[in-house]
């Protein structure tokens, strides 16, 4: 039978089956289709077309023969004089299974997950625009869907050709994870610090004295590195990408971090220790006896359980700032970071023991650094009880009342650092060290700083952790930054928000395309978040400067869309996700969705000019600290837009 009355055929079939029950009940498109450009060997190009396809459902190969039976997948990639299509797609070995409906012929599919590559050798140095058409079935046990037509477009940008914004977007990815591993390798140096690690360095130099030599004492090493990160990546596969970005936007989970900071600091300013339980303890003990291989692992575990007082609340920091930076490789980078520097003194020391003769003395000063670290918990808490306030919009932790926690904690650990405030009976009452002086004439000079903060002044040196500028006790009447008269005042009724800086802004896509559109101006989507801190930053960095807040308010209109939102949709606005399939119930998880959806992205800060249409004037960028390229990136837009 030919293709056509093959086709003819298959497609009556399928007639009959929108009848049916099944086939009424569903929903939506089972299987999803991601893209991605990588480089190949030499100047060749990987165009990878990965299915995503739901539980029960399964597609087609490209190589299915079935006669008169479920068409197979196809890929028409569109010609063009950008680039040469090598050879054919290829895919992974497909499953098979006997059609008895379709006499006994052998079926080849694919079910959860698969990907197809097709090679292409660039004809240009320039950007490549490449178009795919993607004709495919999807098919469960009982029927099949009609057949599908997927028109795919992907841009890909050799590294010369990447503009400022992908540049950016590709530095701030690196560096997340890059400053995660600085701050777990600065974490690992601080736990070697106190006095629970501190006190281990002995017994380390006294067992490895017996069972020594330089191999062993890297293998030690190896074995706490291996332990750290084993833990990080546990937490990372458990918790997973999206939910570790969502911690970030979450009330809830902000509180649980404002509690377990607090008792961290707690237990760091000596209210109490944090310990394991003893069994624990002595089980790991006599493993470690054993000696060998199983003898030097456990006895890195000791060292782990035993420090644990000291450096739990040290991991449990580092943990909760790289699952909130929401990459699935921070907890990772920062528990790599954070075993590194704990385990390489620990192996020099076990390696060469005569070196612990140039140790100082453990004393006092051990007890000082742990009081230190609990100032800081204590002051880090603060950002994620400020989190939580704004989530809910609760109104009790505003700007004015975080500065003036803050004070309280850096004045308190000033005093500190002079001896005025003690926290232990062994503690100095009489004299000032030269180090603590300097100390506390920083921290003072810090509290300083923060005073004219409770009357509006920007403190720009805490702006991240700092609630907005416009979620205060009171309100300036002129601008941050007002060196223009503005010519897009909004009508108040318009945006009973406050907005970032005193600008003009809506807070509703529709309405702020409506008044766009009145006005004939370019619109800036501004995806932002309550617990965003890179946001805060932006905010008070970047668009406080006369250049370009003029810019924001004169020439775009701002919409604001907050994507942890939490104010519910009204029941007759609440919908399925066509990107995720989850429930939308609140106006965050609307701006979320709308921003997957449309951008493909859910990082934010994220801006996008559009015009009135909603179509992109130019590329997006995300967070961009110098305020010129941020101000030609607008600028960009409204010469677009005009």
């Amino acid at each position: 039978m030919s293709v056509m009355k093959r086709t003819i055929v298959f497609s009556i079939v399928l007639v009959c089956l929108v009848f049916t029950k099944n086939y009424a009940q569903l929903q939506e498109n089972p299987v999803g289709w991601k893209t991605s450009i990588q480089q190949g060997k030499g100047d060749t190009l990987l165009v990878n077309l990965t299915a995503t396809i739901k539980e029960g459902w399964h597609i087609n190969s490209q190589f299915n023969a079935i006669q008169n039976g479920p068409l197979p997948t196809v890929f028409d990639f569109e010609k063009s004089e950008q680039y040469t299509v090598i050879g054919d797609v290829t895919e992974p070995k497909p499953l098979s299974r006997i059609e008895e409906a379709y006499n006994n012929q052998t079926l080849y599919y694919f079910e959860h997950e698969v990907r197809f590559i097709q090679k292409i050798i660039p004809k240009t140095n320039d950007s490549l625009a490449i178009k795919v058409a993607i004709t495919y079935m999807s098919c469960s046990s009982t029927m099949c869907l009609p057949p599908e037509t997927e028109e795919v477009a992907l841009l890909y940008k050799p590294q010369h050709a990447l503009t400022l914004a992908d540049q950016t977007a590709l530095s701030v990815k690196e560096t997340n994870i890059g400053w995660i591993f600085l701050g777990g390798l600065l974490g690992g140096f601080l736990a070697l610090l106190t006095p629970c690690v501190f006190s281990m360095i002995p017994l380390t130099v006294s067992y490895f004295t017996k069972n020594g030599g330089l191999k062993k004492a890297i293998l030690y090493a190896v074995s706490i590195v291996v332990i750290y990160v084993t833990l990080g990546l546990t937490i990372t596969l458990t918790l997973g990408p999206d939910a570790l970005n969502a911690l970030a936007s979450n009330g809830i989970v902000n509180l649980i971090f404002f509690l377990i900071f607090l008792v961290f600091a707690l237990s760091f300013l000596g209210a109490f220790e944090i310990t394991l339980p003893s069994s624990w303890l002595n089980k790991s003990d006599k493993m470690a006896d054993r000696g060998g291989f199983i003898g030097i692992f456990f006895m890195a575990f000791t060292l782990a359980l035993v420090s644990f007082s000291c450096t739990g609340p040290i991991i449990g920091s580092l943990l909760v700032e790289a699952a909130i930076n929401g990459s699935i490789a921070g907890p990772a980078a920062g528990m790599f970071g954070f075993a590194l520097a704990l385990s390489i003194p620990f192996m020099l020391f076990a390696a060469f023991p005569s070196m612990l003769k140039k140790l100082p003395k453990s004393g006092s000063w051990l007890g000082k650094v742990k009081v230190i670290l609990g100032f800081l918990e204590l002051a880090l808490a603060m950002k994620f009880l400020s989190t939580f306030d704004l989530v809910y919009q609760l109104g009790f932790l505003k700007r004015e009342v975080f500065i003036a926690v803050w004070i309280v904690i850096f004045t308190s650990f000033g005093f500190y650092m002079l001896g005025k405030l003690n926290f232990e009976d062994g503690e100095s009452k009489s004299k000032t060290s030269i180090s603590g002086f300097i100390s506390s004439v920083v921290i003072f000079s810090f509290v300083v700083y923060l005073i004219p903060g409770l009357w509006g002044a920007p403190v720009k040196l805490a702006s991240g952790f700092l609630p907005p500028s416009f979620y205060k006790e009171w309100n300036q009447n002129t601008p941050t930054a007002n060196t223009s008269i503005s010519t897009n005042t909004i009508p108040a009724e318009k945006h009973a928000q406050p907005c970032p800086q005193n600008l003009n802004c809506f807070h509703d896509y529709d309405e702020g395309v409506a008044y766009a559109k009145e006005m004939n101006k370019p619109i800036l989507l501004d995806f932002t978040g309550w617990s965003c801190v890179n946001c805060r930053k932006m905010e008070d960095n970047v668009w406080s400067d006369p250049m370009v807040w003029g810019k924001l308010n004169n020439d775009y209109v701002l919409i604001s869309l907050y994507v942890d939102d939490t104010t519910p949709l009204p029941d007759d606005e609440q919908y399925a996700s066509e990107t995720t399939g989850k429930k939308i119930k609140t106006i965050g998880n609307k701006w979320s969705d709308f921003q997957t959806t449309k951008f493909r992205t859910n990082s934010q800060p994220y801006y996008v000019a559009v015009n009135t249409k909603g179509e992109m004037l130019h590329e997006p960028v995300a967070y961009e600290p110098n305020v010129k390229t941020y101000a030609a990136f607008l600028q960009e837009g409204v010469e677009k837009f005009k």
